[in-house]
């Protein structure tokens, strides 16, 4: 089931979003997330935030702002099971327009992206991690 947030999902939200980001972004340093931990879970607090939630128990989450999606966060044992799409998919419903940004490096996000029709639009790179990244778009 996906559902809107809410503030008794912040640990399990937030425990996903750093497992994943240390494990799929094992390219940044790890401080990097460690010391935007803080911010991160505020922001989430106010953030538009889905959850894929089945008994009880949260295994991923997508953020959107504005038709731009923040970020999409399946915990480790719950990839490759099709909770992400089913998470993209439930936003595509509601809006006509989606974008993202990716990083180049994380080449299985960008397979995945391609395969729920978003193409690259543009590259630039990260101010703050120094690292490439590409702009999506997906288009109803």
């Amino acid at each position: 089931m996906i559902r809107l947030f809410n503030l008794e999902d912040l640990d399990d939200v937030m425990k996903i979003w750093f497992d994943a980001n240390l494990e799929v972004h094992n390219f940044i340093n790890k401080n990097y997330f460690i010391s935007n931990y803080e911010h991160v879970k505020e922001e989430i607090k106010k953030s538009n935030i889905f959850v894929y939630e089945k008994n009880k128990k949260i295994y991923g989450f997508i953020g959107i702002d504005n038709r731009f999606i923040q970020g999409i966060f399946v915990s480790k044992d719950s990839r490759s099971k099709g909770i992400g799409k089913k998470l993209i998919d439930y936003c595509k419903k509601k809006y006509d327009t989606l974008t993202l940004s990716v990083y180049k490096k994380n080449e299985r996000a960008i397979n995945f992206y391609k395969k729920q029709s978003f193409q690259i639009q543009s590259k630039s790179v990260d101010s703050q991690t120094k690292e490439i990244e590409y702009e999506m778009i997906w288009k109803k």
